[in-house]
């Protein structure tokens, strides 16, 4: 028997296995060529934003949570917004907790002149309350977003597995929203269209641009459109909603593609999704749909930062958003650094190995970068 040796990206290293299997397929995008640069891209989206002399500007940034070029948006936004003007800094954690400032690559000069938010949702101190959506959703915000003359929201654009696509007006809901208020608008993961590449007809994403619209001041959004090579082919700026919109519609086939569902399939991505086992789950819902009935669906995280809050994976995260869209009688087995024992406090199965989980399995489905993948069955 022949093995075959494959390499996954996985955490701090790429984690490497072989199969004996006959019918290997390893699954990906299609190539991009490289973009253009990415100040000129900023450069040209931003033709259009203007702020008053002595404006009060809030900027929004994503958390350590994703890989975003916060710098070159900060570069970018101070080149086209010259003069006088007091900058708020916000750090979109969502429910997350106050992100570590340092891993965040913002330019030092910066940080020393804007006020610094970095945001905490699970604190209700400096929360504005703006209402409720038609859903039921309670909008409770920071006051940063509320009390300044024009708000900036930046992000990446890349499918979510319940949100549609990440970026557009999450920067503000549930990015700076309060913790028990964000959890009540991500109950909607549970609806048949609150899935990844989504956004019209999606609930979740419904619920939340409702509540953006509900900020007294003027938005403006700057979105990278990311590729599955997770650099940035285009930049959309705007309209919250309008430009968000434009963006998805250029990424959507970039990272669509097409598989035979396969008994097992095997998935994995990079850092920092593969940081704790709360991010690394949406490489199942990603690749939910090419599990067969009764296969195996083998994710491959690292999960250096551990699991992350117990209670909101299990319940929240996994049984809620995850384990619904599976097939039937499908398992959930975790290959990572995490011990057994803590493993076994997961709703996952572990396993020590790849191979391990495997066995004799004559048919795999390889799928790297998982999480940004929009994956549909042929």
């Amino acid at each position: 028997m022949k093995l075959m040796e494959l390499e996954l990206p996985y955490g701090r290293t790429p984690l490497r296995f072989s199969s004996g299997a006959r019918h290997i397929e390893v699954l990906r995008s299609a190539e991009r060529p490289a973009p253009r640069p990415l100040g000129a891209l900023l450069d040209e989206a931003l033709r259009s934003l203007t702020a008053v002399r002595g404006a009060r500007v809030t900027l929004i940034v994503s958390d350590s949570t994703r890989n975003e070029p916060r710098a070159e948006f900060i570069a970018a936004l101070r080149r086209q917004l010259r003069g006088d003007l007091h900058w708020t800094l916000a750090i979109a954690t969502g429910t997350h907790g106050p992100s570590p400032i340092e891993s965040l690559g913002l330019p030092a000069d910066f940080l020393s002149a804007a006020a610094l938010v970095n945001h905490d949702g699970h604190s209700d101190r400096d929360l504005v309350e703006l209402g409720s959506t038609e859903n039921g959703t309670p909008v409770r915000v920071h006051r940063c977003v509320v009390e300044t003359d024009l708000v900036i929201l930046t992000g990446c654009i890349r499918p979510h597995y319940f949100a549609g696509f990440g970026a557009g007006a999450k920067a503000i809901f549930p990015g700076l929203g309060q913790a028990t208020a964000v959890r009540i608008n991500h109950q909607l993961k549970t609806a048949p269209n609150a899935r990844a590449g989504i956004v019209d007809g999606n609930p979740c994403r419904a619920d939340l641009e409702e509540a953006v619209r509900m900020i007294p001041a003027p938005t403006f959004l700057l979105n990278g459109v990311s590729g599955p090579d997770y650099r940035i082919h285009a930049v959309v700026a705007g309209h919250v909603e309008r430009a968000f919109r434009e963006g998805c519609a250029i990424a959507r086939p970039w990272f669509t593609v097409h598989a035979k569902p396969a008994p097992v399939v095997i998935a994995s991505d990079a850092m920092p999704v593969t940081a704790t086992l709360y991010q690394a789950a949406k490489i199942a819902a990603a690749v939910a749909p090419l599990v067969e009935e009764d296969g195996t669906l083998i994710i491959a995280a690292e999960c250096s930062d551990g699991i992350g809050p117990l209670d909101t994976v299990n319940e929240a995260i996994l049984r809620i958003g995850i384990l619904p869209r599976l097939p039937r009688r499908a398992r959930l087995i975790l290959v990572s650094g995490l011990t057994k024992e803590l493993v076994e406090r997961t709703l996952m199965t572990f396993s020590p190995s790849i191979e391990a989980a495997i066995g004799d399995a004559d048919r795999l489905l390889v799928i790297p970068k998982a999480s940004q993948l929009l994956c549909e069955p042929t």
